[in-house]
């Protein structure tokens, strides 16, 4: 049996071990990435003591405690289910065209397991060939084995040194195959993996210049289930913070599928159209959808801090850009939701709104 793992090793947010913990100015120590998560929302307290941070709010890495979890962790998985002794075995089952489909599934089960949870495995693989097999699995047309390689290159994508030297060696390509042609669950875990490496902005530059990569998204944005449409959505915000890829996902008909997908209550969807509204291109085809006015006042009015602040965000540029949508979102009531938007407890959602009611202000007095 496996030792239990200490509470303490846990994030206070995630409620899982920590891979990266950083100590906050109150003194309490979270996982890395939950607690920017908390921070991107707006907040700026303690999540625990909710007092309030310095701005901007310092992270310092515990590096006691992630290597006390570290040590703790090989110490605590039992004998049988070791780290793999020797990953090359692994990718030559992989490589070798005898390998039965059971050996290929085994092995991409096993290479995923430890490298989701160990930075220094994830770097072994990619030094020892493995990424080359990988992406041969994703081009596989056996049940499983697709999906299971995208699990796997989406672990070895999660370091950012890795990051360019995955694009370097041909992912985007096999990814966006994966995209058109993915079957299960693998065009998802395809549009999450270039959201992963579109962190990088050297990447968004590669990925947005790939000439079936945005063409992709927008088609399982418009095509795809719950889960592909969200996970599509996620990886073009992740793109268009590059102004280029915004022109892109403009020419290739997203504002009249993203403002269908808003309207179905996807808010990924408004986030898009935050960062599209930058564009007059993008303005003029919002301005031509009827509707679209009641959509972003229900996010406004409905929404989570995220979408508030997008949809806020999208309001602002297309009221200060159309006379005529500022006068009908001032009929709306629009200024009064802002007013009282004033005291929500995002910082973010507070200064978006702030920043409409100053577009809107002028626009009243010719209602």
């Amino acid at each position: 049996m496996a030792t239990p793992l200490p509470d303490d090793f846990k994030c206070p947010i995630s409620l899982e071990i920590m891979s990266d913990p950083v100590i906050l100015s109150s003194g309490h120590t979270f996982d890395r990435a939950s607690i920017q998560r908390w921070l991107d929302a707006g907040h700026r307290t303690c999540p625990i003591t909710k007092l309030p941070l310095p701005e901007p709010p310092a992270l310092i890495p515990n590096h006691a405690l992630r290597s006390l979890i570290s040590n703790y962790t090989l110490l605590s998985f039992p004998n049988s289910q070791p780290y793999p002794p020797n990953p090359q075995t692994q990718i030559q089952l992989l490589l070798s065209p005898s390998s039965s489909l059971v050996d290929k599934l085994n092995s991409l089960d096993q290479l995923s397991r430890v490298s989701k949870r160990d930075s220094a495995i994830r770097r072994r693989l990619a030094e020892s060939g493995a990424v080359s097999a990988i992406l041969n699995c994703v081009d596989s047309g056996e049940s499983g084995v697709q999906e299971k390689a995208l699990h796997l290159l989406l672990n070895l994508s999660l370091d950012d040194d890795s990051k360019v030297g995955l694009v370097a060696e041909g992912i985007v390509g096999k990814v966006v195959y994966a995209l058109r042609c993915g079957v299960g669950d693998s065009r998802a875990v395809a549009a999450t993996v270039l959201t992963s490496l579109a962190v990088l902005e050297v990447n968004k530059v590669t990925i947005g210049s790939y000439p079936d990569a945005i063409p992709g998204l927008v088609s399982l944005l418009q095509m795809g289930n719950s889960r592909e449409r969200k996970e599509a959505a996620t990886a073009l915000f992740t793109l268009c913070s590059f102004p280029d890829n915004r022109v892109r996902v403009i020419h290739n008909g997203a504002v009249p599928i993203l403002i269908r997908n808003a309207n179905s209550g996807l808010e990924r969807a408004v986030e898009v159209l935050g960062l599209l509204a930058k564009c007059k291109p993008a303005r003029d085809e919002m301005m031509r959808f009827s509707g679209l006015l009641d959509v972003l006042i229900g996010v406004v009015r409905n929404g989570s801090s995220r979408g508030v602040q997008y949809a806020l965000l999208t309001l602002s540029s297309l009221c200060c850009y159309s006379q005529k949508m500022g006068l009908e979102a001032v009929r709306e009531g629009l200024f009064e939701i802002c007013v009282g938007l004033l005291e929500d407890d995002n910082e973010k959602v507070r200064r978006n709104a702030k920043t409409l009611i100053q577009v809107l202000q002028g626009k009243r007095k010719n209602v």
